[in-house]
């Protein structure tokens, strides 16, 4: 089994948290674990001074936060605040996105400015380890940070709440039940860690983290779906020239990746000008391109912000803002966008595959145009899940309304703008399944050679989906694209 082995706060990077949600194991160095421990005593003394009142441990939160905390209130105050904003419900958020949020959150625990102690910590990683898996809600989050999906995941660690079933799907069971089972006695926080725990956006960070790399995937099989239209239709190659993009060097690069799989490739006499979904694959993929990179870019930024409010610092504690994820929650706005507009040019190109005026084949890429419908319908599947993509292009970010008596008053909603760059990515993958069933049969029917760089994904495609010699139900021809797409097998041009 992989083992992230962590010595450095910093070393729980995107790549880690993604082996992490995978289902590797944590190991932290114990000269980490001493530096931790070492740090917790100089925040329990500054803890110490009466004086000094500290928002959400010697206060209340929120509207609260003027509320002076007496010792006995702030004895439990850390459990309760834990347990009374646990409002969230069904859906969950999948194991694999729980496991990363741990692990962000154990990269904050770790951090000085956060000052927790080495006990929570290793009890963190301890509950990645033994595959401890809290419900936590994937929506209703209209928190101005993350504190509802907080409690809902870190009130399990004192026994309260519920985790996932194993195997996946099989519902829930009591986090008390869990942690008996494991042989665990539950956690109860100490001074500053229940506001520690339900800080910051992990939950936002995940999704970057996760959905990023997801769009980054899905970007690169929708390019070799138009390579592959591109090369069906017998188009022109001669404008896929990367001097074109001038100084750009990412629009060069999407030049050149289109050149690279459709060079050698069959064109059909006559044609000068293709269709401009077509013409113009470089341009919208280097887009969507540089859109996946900012989301990376402003992930890793994310990782370095002191999310924690209050943050010690200088021997002080300092509220912060850092709760607000509203680039994190705005870059995935614009991957779902960049997404959109990328799948609606591949459903405008197998429109023009099914046009017999572009492909020069038979109408709708039928056997027997006629008394036959051909791939018709394949594409209307296509414009359906188009048009239920459109639909997630509306920001998720943007609608900030009063809360907590006027003193929450902005919200960023990125854990929202991270489920609809996951339900886009979901209607990406079937209408990337639906381009490559069209140019499957557009090539069975033109037979000529397909592009040399392109004749491992011709030959997966003849090994999933027969060619349509007669109409037949092509759905479960679709649901195995889809499904080769998602693993990995049709990673092969």
């Amino acid at each position: 089994m992989t083992v992230v082995r962590v010595a450095q706060p910093r070393q729980l990077g995107p790549e880690q948290v993604r082996a992490v949600a995978a289902g590797a194991r944590i190991e932290l160095a114990p000269t980490l674990l001493d530096a931790v421990a070492a740090n917790r005593r100089r925040v329990l003394a500054a803890l110490a001074d009466p004086d000094r009142p500290v928002y959400g441990v010697t206060t209340g939160m929120g509207a609260f936060a003027g509320h002076r905390l007496d010792p006995a209130e702030q004895a439990g105050h850390q459990l309760r605040l834990l347990t009374g904003r646990a409002v969230g419900g069904p859906p969950w958020l999948p194991v694999p996105d729980v496991r990363a949020l741990f692990a962000v959150v154990l990269r904050a625990m770790l951090r000085p400015e956060t000052g927790a102690s080495a006990e929570l910590c290793r009890y963190l990683a301890d509950r990645l380890n033994d595959g401890f898996h809290p419900a936590v809600p994937a929506d209703g989050v209209g928190c101005a940070g993350e504190i509802i999906p907080l409690c809902h995941a870190f009130q399990t660690l004192a026994g309260l709440g519920t985790v996932l079933a194993d195997p996946p799907g099989a519902g829930e069971v009591a986090a008390l039940d869990a942690l008996r089972r494991r042989g665990v006695e539950p956690y109860r926080p100490g001074p500053k860690e229940g506001v520690a725990l339900i800080e910051g956006v992990p939950v936002a960070t995940t999704h970057g983290i996760l959905r990023g790399a997801e769009a980054a995937a899905a970007a690169d099989r929708l390019l070799v779906a138009a390579a592959a239209t591109i090369d069906a239709l017998g188009a022109p190659r001669d404008g896929y020239e990367p001097r074109l993009a001038g100084g750009d060097p990412v629009l060069a690069g999407a030049y050149e990746r289109v050149r690279e799989l459709t060079h050698g490739g069959t064109e059909r006499a006559g044609v000068v000008h293709a269709p401009v979904s077509v013409r113009v694959v470089p341009q919208v993929h280097a887009h969507l391109s540089r859109s996946v990179a900012d989301l990376a870019d402003t992930v890793a930024r994310v990782l370095g912000w002191v999310t924690d409010s209050p943050a010690y610092l200088d021997g002080g504690f300092t509220s912060t803002a850092g709760f607000h994820a509203a680039e994190l929650g705005l870059r995935m706005d614009a991957v779902t966008a960049a997404l959109a507009h990328a799948a609606e040019a591949g459903v405008q190109r197998m429109h023009r595959l099914l046009d017999e005026r572009f492909s020069g084949l038979a109408a709708q890429l039928a056997a027997v145009p006629g008394p036959q419908a051909g791939l018709v319908t394949v594409h209307k599947r296509a414009v359906g899940e188009l048009h239920a993509l459109r639909r997630l292009t509306v920001p998720a970010t943007l609608g900030a309304l009063d809360t907590s008596a006027g003193q929450e008053d902005l919200q960023a909603f990125a854990p929202a703008a991270g489920e609809q760059l996951r339900a886009a990515l979901a209607r990406v993958a079937s209408i990337t399944a639906a381009e490559l069933l069209v140019a499957r049969q557009a090539w069975s029917l033109r037979e000529v050679p397909v592009a040399p760089r392109l004749a491992p994904l011709h030959a997966a495609l003849a090994e999933l989906v027969p060619p349509v010699v007669a109409d037949r139900p092509l759905g479960g021809d679709l649901t195995r694209l889809r499904t080769a797409l998602l693993s990995g097998a049709l990673d092969v041009a």
